[in-house]
């Protein structure tokens, strides 16, 4: 693996012994620091992070943005580059090397981000199609430069100035603990999304400046009938982006994303529009 790159890394936690041992071992060879940020974990998620060297705080969850808010003022970040990776995420050798290179090559120039790409394994089996493969997060960043946006759901790390660049090599986001945690945290996702939605409505009422998703969920995609836009989600990701080249696995996945969670979203929105009642979308999975 290539040398040590100076970034730290933040990693937001809530019970991921599964995940956090792997997580840490992918990075632990190019950043010079690692950063826990845990929701008090009931597992041996903080045993683990700090037997291999990384250093914990906790913190009471609100949502992900607030909470990797706290992780960058708690931790001081004194790297020129900060790296934003979840414990269900994992470098592989050659994307770390990568991303070590690029670090180091940038230090004085104006590449002041770094998008990553992931490959999503859900039941075991890599998707390469319907539309999630590459997923592309810019996740590193010149530590000056950057700062996450501060809304409940789809928080995007945004540079103040400068220019990105894109990974070649693949990282890995393995999607899946079991059905049942998919489910019950796309159902905490879509409270989220929900409290997003009438966010967003407020805002493009008094902004034309949506990023080009929201702009197009809020314009196009929520004008449409409810079950209308479910339907059109799935045979979006599972025909047209050729969901079904993934097999079994990526017809479910295509299935739950639409016609189980986008629909939930929907369903939840218009609950809080008939019932005149709001989601809260605040505190941590359960």
């Amino acid at each position: 693996m290539g040398n040590m790159a100076d970034i730290t890394a933040i990693i937001l936690t809530k019970n991921e012994e599964i995940n956090i041992r792997d997580c840490i071992l992918s990075i632990k060879k190019v950043c010079k620091r690692i950063v826990v940020i845990d929701s008090f974990s009931t597992d041996r998620t903080i045993e683990i992070a700090e037997s291999l060297g990384a250093e914990v705080y906790q913190n009471k969850f609100i949502n992900y943005a607030k909470q990797y808010i706290y992780g960058v003022e708690v931790a001081n970040i004194q790297t020129v580059w900060t790296l934003r990776i979840d414990a269900d995420e994992r470098l592989t050798t050659e994307s770390a090397a990568e991303l070590a290179s690029i670090a180091d090559m940038n230090m004085n120039t104006d590449i002041n981000g770094i998008v990553l790409r992931f490959k999503k394994n859900f039941l075991g089996r890599d998707l390469y199609h319907g539309g999630v493969y590459p997923w592309k997060k810019m996740n590193a960043y010149k530590t000056r430069y950057g700062s996450i946006e501060d809304r409940s759901m789809d928080e995007h790390i945004v540079l103040s100035q400068g220019k990105v660049v894109h990974m070649k090599k693949d990282s890995l986001h393995y999607d899946f603990k079991n059905i049942e945690y998919w489910i019950n945290k796309h159902n905490w996702y879509s409270s989220r999304e929900t409290v997003d939605y009438f966010d967003n409505l407020n805002e493009s009422k008094s902004k034309t400046d949506l990023d080009l998703k929201t702009w197009f969920k809020m314009k196009f995609y929520y004008k449409l009938p409810m079950g209308v836009r479910a339907r059109l989600y799935y045979v979006y990701r599972y025909y047209v982006r050729l969901g079904f080249l993934d097999g079994k696995e990526g017809q479910i996945y295509a299935f739950l994303q639409a016609y189980w969670y986008r629909y939930l979203v929907d369903v939840k929105i218009f609950e809080c529009e008939k019932m005149e009642t709001r989601y809260e979308g605040v505190g941590e999975l359960k």
